[in-house]
């Protein structure tokens, strides 16, 4: 039986998915981007401010499952522009310990709302 995972501290869905589900011991986690939960409001002043708060949302999200970033096993990560790789990738990394997850990073046309990055996730108790 899968669980969908909506939660306040983390943006709600812009189309028809679940922030999260959860089957067995596995998190599946949608795309998140630069939305802050609390005001609605995208935050793209800058590509460390956005890519700081795609951390802090999926964050929230792994926390409602019980889990953290150590049990975090792939990443996907979308940017729009590979020259943000480095900026991106140094914020991404301060999440994670000494094993990293699995990922790969792609340059995309286009994001949901113009955003710059969007980050989605496969955790695991």
């Amino acid at each position: 039986m899968k669980k969908a995972i909506q939660i306040k501290n983390a943006p709600a869905p812009i189309g028809p998915y679940s922030q999260a589900i959860l089957k067995g011991d596995t998190l599946y986690g949608s795309g998140q981007i630069a939305i802050d939960p609390l005001s609605g409001q995208l935050l793209l002043e800058s590509i460390e401010i956005e890519t700081r708060q795609v951390m802090k949302n999926i964050q929230a999200i792994l926390e409602s499952a019980e889990m953290t970033f150590d049990n975090v096993l792939k990443c996907s990560i979308f940017l729009s522009d590979m020259n943000n790789f480095a900026l991106v990738n140094e914020i991404y990394a301060g999440y994670f310990g000494d094993i990293p997850p699995a990922r790969e990073t792609v340059q995309v046309s286009c994001l949901p709302k113009n955003v710059n990055v969007e980050i989605s996730f496969i955790a695991q108790l």
